[in-house]
């Protein structure tokens, strides 16, 4: 299998990026996309030349740390799949693939394919979280949560914060990306005593570096966990909530 790569370049933050242009071949249409960047690396590296950053770890669809824009597209053409998940056989022999960091004005390009996605860590800092002790873990029966709760909880906590929701939208926004991680809280017993807290808190730190959502849906389609916007939906209503029960704790206080 032969492919035709358009990689953006771009040295540090500061400088100007721009495609470069590279020809592979005896590729396997069962490697995965970032197997096919580490050929490309290794090319690159034997002729002495400056190997393409791209950020990856775990490369089984669960760290988040892989994303890229691929012809476009965040992730690539494959639905509820992550790069590191897609392999070559989505794509047809001879094909020409363009290849780019996130684009978005929260995500600074660090190197090549590589950016800066702390912005989301500063979300999870603000609230993701839950501080009330609870003592030793209790046997999972002793707390009734109902099946419907528990396996929306679920879907939400499936999140691997990799981006790509915010690549995908026009505005930039991490509307999805915040939706989930308060959800998977907010749902659960435990996570009830800071709950109005915490959306306060992690929605008006979204805020500081995001765009706003405008129901575009570009989020759910680039999702590779394919998280329901609903969640979008579950967050607004606790953020209109937490704006009246925050002040009236104030208030008490």
């Amino acid at each position: 299998m032969r492919v035709t790569l358009q990689v953006w370049r771009q040295p540090g933050p500061e400088a100007r990026g721009k495609f470069m242009t590279y020809h592979l071949e005896g590729l396997s249409p069962e490697m995965s996309f970032l197997e096919m960047l580490d050929v490309l690396n290794e090319r690159l590296t034997g002729q002495g030349e400056e190997p393409v950053a791209f950020e990856h770890d775990c490369r089984e669809g669960i760290c988040g740390s892989c994303g890229v824009m691929i012809n476009g597209q965040a992730h690539g053409p494959q639905l509820g799949t992550a790069t590191c998940q897609l392999h070559m056989r989505k794509f047809a022999d001879g094909a020409t693939i363009a290849v780019e960091p996130w684009r978005a004005a929260a995500f600074p390009v660090v190197k090549d394919l590589v950016v800066d996605r702390s912005a989301l860590d500063r979300i999870i800092s603000a609230g993701g979280f839950i501080t009330a002790p609870t003592g030793s873990a209790p046997d999972a029966n002793l707390t009734p949560i109902p099946r419907d709760v528990a396996e929306t909880a679920f879907d939400a906590a499936a999140c691997i914060g990799c981006g790509a929701c915010v690549a995908a939208c026009p505005n930039g926004a991490a509307q999805l990306f915040t939706a989930a991680k308060v959800a998977h809280l907010n749902l659960l017993p435990q996570g009830q005593a800071e709950r109005y807290m915490r959306v306060e808190r992690m929605v008006e730190t979204m805020e500081s570096f995001f765009g706003s959502c405008t129901n575009h849906g570009e989020c759910e389609t680039a999702c590779p966990k394919s998280i329901s916007i609903d969640f979008i939906a579950l967050l607004n209503r606790d953020y209109l909530k937490s704006k009246v029960v925050n002040r009236r704790l104030l208030s008490l206080a």
